[in-house]
């Protein structure tokens, strides 16, 4: 049977990757869909244990590990970078799904310093320790001839392309998040790393359930999207473990749009 005969088959087989945020929501789902292609995932919740326990009984624990770990540092990040060492030898892959959206509007010259500071410190400020440990790692390791060292996905959203009304701390930080995976693509081509960014829109999870159940709220967000309907975590998991596949060998610096057409820029 050829292969186009068989169907191709999104692979992580041998592979390990690190998930951020993977206990609910798109990181879980992402979890679950690296596990079933093949990986070793190690991923960390800080405050749903339950949820992450269901993840790892799902996945099966000795494929999948559940750190507790917080994430609003980069030294926080070195530690997590270094269970998933210590736990399996390497990291392979990078997801950076982890992040904050204060759900209450705050219009700029309402904002507090401390809802800046914080916004900016989980959504930015780990993701720097998160990249410059693993990419440090992924230099190190050794790899089969013609296969990439390593390959690091990170989720941005709408609101890093087009911005976001009373939620600009938010906004900037996934924007920032664009940025970095445009310079790093090309700093790293040449270490064989791939560096790519998935960008959600409205996606039926925890974090977005007080504006999707808010009546008002929700019937603007539908009429933003021409498809009509929020995203599923698991429409959002199949781009990143793409991604993180041999069948995206020459893809780097991409930023993929999953928003059933909210926002078409890259």
């Amino acid at each position: 049977m050829t292969q186009s005969q068989a169907g191709i088959q999104l692979s992580a087989a041998g592979k390990v990757a690190l998930i951020t945020g993977g206990s609910r929501g798109i990181g879980a789902a992402t979890v679950k869909m690296f596990c079933a292609a093949g990986a070793k995932v190690v991923f960390n919740y800080q405050r749903a244990r339950e949820a992450a326990e269901r993840v790892v009984k799902e996945c099966g624990a000795e494929r999948c590990v559940a750190v507790a770990a917080e994430l609003s540092s980069p030294d926080h990040a070195e530690r997590l970078v270094n269970a998933t060492i210590e736990k399996f030898g390497r990291v392979d892959s990078l997801v950076v799904n982890h992040g904050i959206w204060p759900p209450n509007d705050a219009p700029i010259d309402q904002m507090t310093e401390g809802q800046w500071r914080t916004t900016i410190a989980i959504n930015l400020d780990s993701v720097f320790g998160l990249i410059k440990h693993s990419v440090a790692a992924m230099k190190r390791q050794s790899r089969p001839d013609g296969q990439a060292a390593g390959r690091i996905v990170i989720i941005s959203s709408t609101a890093g392309q087009r911005g976001e009304a009373f939620h600009c701390d938010y906004a900037a930080t996934k924007g920032a998040v664009i940025s970095m995976v445009k310079g790093l693509s090309t700093e790293l081509a040449r270490d064989g790393i791939y560096v790519n960014c998935v960008a959600p829109g409205w996606v039926a999870t925890d974090m977005a359930a007080p504006a999707l159940n808010h009546p008002k709220t929700r019937d603007r967000v539908f009429a933003s999207i021409p498809l009509g309907r929020v995203g599923k975590p698991e429409e959002i998991a199949a781009p990143i473990l793409f991604l993180c596949t041999e069948h995206a060998g020459f893809i780097t610096g991409e930023i993929l749009n999953v928003n059933g057409g909210a926002v078409l820029v890259g």
